[in-house]
């Protein structure tokens, strides 16, 4: 049975764009539809394209994807925001990206450093302010491994160098010191800011001989890429790994550190959690160093037993019968407990989830587990291939919205009135005070893990807390009042 009829909602689709100008609503209806899964393979949404401007889009910069996704969360690189202070929103926040060690000793994840640019930094430039805060950074602290520096938007406007700087006090400092050209108005989205993120990776970490750890690689290593430990998750699906009997030479970026960035190419196997942020480097490891890699998702029983199969079969039987018993006798208890707990209590309950990166497809397989419908679905900075990816995972008739505005978030809460609302933080306020439960779906509210066997627990407890919370009957819309 369908979440939603496909005409009345393709009438809502149409209800909503006749709000918008001509113009805005020729380009809008490209970014929506309805898809029926099994009717047509293919969605055919527009998506990567730029947003309209004066349309309120959700979407983040190139800086965050580049800084706030991959390179901020290796642990042991000094991190510079090359800019104003007030420029780059990340250069004074984290995504919650959980690492061991000595903070400001051995690891550096939570600490923000900033060139904080001046306007006769503007004028002038930059280049001799740079090379003095690499100095300066080097001198406080000497444990580093590297720094990496990540350009807001005034650094490609002026021209500054920062690439020879690099060079330059690389050399000097003998350690790598990587410029990433992410300014914020590069590209349609942080879509872009993940593809720089990624080449600066080849081209100063890989392509510079960079030490890794290993030296010798054993028959059942494996690279965990593109997982950024929101709130643990990393360690989680590296338990599952190492419970299989695989040995996990790199956990990139999140707890990583510069010597397991060049572990990967050590690898038998690439295991890529988020598709869209490192497709990139896995395919280039791929081309230079002939390791294959191979999408997983640990959300949820039925992904968690699905790609255990998927890795082991990489392996040999040793590994693949390790794994059957391990799901047998270990892992389908434990989970199934989890789903007799909750499953009564969420069965049949509607979410609408909009977020970025690989989320959506991700966790709707999740939710299903949990015997909760999906009304809609979309991305802020999705590609054609992470849409064709999310078909498999819909089987009911679901709208599907890229690029969504936050004038069509209010609409679309306001006409499907769903029991939960998954998205980014920008979204969290203006949902909640509508009265509509709420989870941040980008760093899991301050809770998590949610990958994982405990993840998938605490996944559940805490959408049980959203869906089924008394508070929300009692809230009332100021802008109702």
């Amino acid at each position: 049975m369908s979440v939603v009829d496909k005409e009345q909602s393709q009438a809502l689709i149409e209800e909503i764009l006749q709000e918008y100008p001509e113009k805005a609503l020729k380009s809008r209806k490209k970014h929506m539809t309805v898809v029926e899964p099994g009717a047509d393979e293919k969605c055919g949404v527009s998506s990567n394209r730029k947003s309209i401007p004066g349309v309120m889009t959700i979407r983040g910069c190139a800086y965050a994807g580049s800084k706030g996704v991959v390179w901020g969360p290796v642990k042991d690189m000094l991190t510079i925001s090359h800019g104003p202070v007030g420029c780059g929103q990340y250069s004074w926040a984290t995504r919650r990206n959980y690492y061991t060690g000595i903070t400001g000793v051995d690891s550096f994840g939570a600490m923000q450093i900033t060139s904080d640019f001046q306007e006769r930094d503007i004028v002038f430039g930059g280049d001799k302010k740079l090379e003095k805060l690499v100095d300066e950074l080097e001198e406080m602290f000497p444990l580093s491994r590297g720094i990496s520096i990540q350009s807001e938007c005034p650094i490609g406007l002026i021209g500054d160098d920062i690439e020879a700087v690099s060079r330059k006090k690389a050399e000097e400092i003998g350690k790598p010191v990587v410029p990433v050209r992410c300014e914020g108005f590069r590209g349609v989205s942080q879509s872009l800011g993940h593809h720089i993120a990624n080449d600066a990776l080849r081209d100063w970490i890989y392509e510079k001989d960079v030490p890794a750890s290993v030296q010798e690689a054993g028959p059942y290593d494996v690279a965990l890429m593109a997982d950024y430990n929101i709130g643990g998750d990393a360690w989680s699906s590296r338990r599952i790994l190492e419970e299989m009997g695989l040995n996990v030479i790199s956990q990139s970026t999140g707890d990583s550190t510069v010597a397991e960035l060049a572990n990967t190419a050590k690898a038998k196997l690439v295991l890529l959690h988020c598709y869209r942020s490192m497709n990139y480097i896995a395919r280039y490891l791929e081309e230079k160093h002939s390791v294959p890699w191979t999408e997983f998702n640990f959300f949820g029983p039925t992904q968690i037993f699905k790609s255990m199969r998927k890795i082991a079969s990489y392996f040999d039987e040793s590994i693949q019968k390790r794994t059957e018993e391990l799901i047998e006798n270990k892992y389908k208890p434990l989970l199934q407990s989890v789903v007799d707990k909750y499953k009564s209590r969420l069965e049949g309950k509607k979410v609408m989830l909009y977020v970025g990166g690989l989320r959506p497809r991700h966790t709707i397989p999740c939710f299903k587990d949990l015997g909760v419908e999906v009304m809609l679905t979309g991305y802020e900075f999705g590609h054609g291939d992470d849409y064709q990816r999310t078909m498999e995972y819909l089987d009911d008739t679901t709208i599907v919205v890229d690029d969504m505005s936050e004038f069509e978030m209010e609409k679309f809460l306001s006409k499907l009135k769903p029991d939960l609302f998954g998205s980014g933080v920008k979204e969290k306020y203006q949902c909640q005070k509508a009265g509509v439960p709420f989870r941040q779906m980008h760093s899991w509210d301050y809770s998590g893990p949610y990958h994982g066997i405990e993840g998938f627990a605490i996944f559940a407890r805490d959408m049980d807390m959203a869906i089924n919370g008394q508070v929300w009957k009692h809230i009332k819309a100021p802008w109702k009042s």
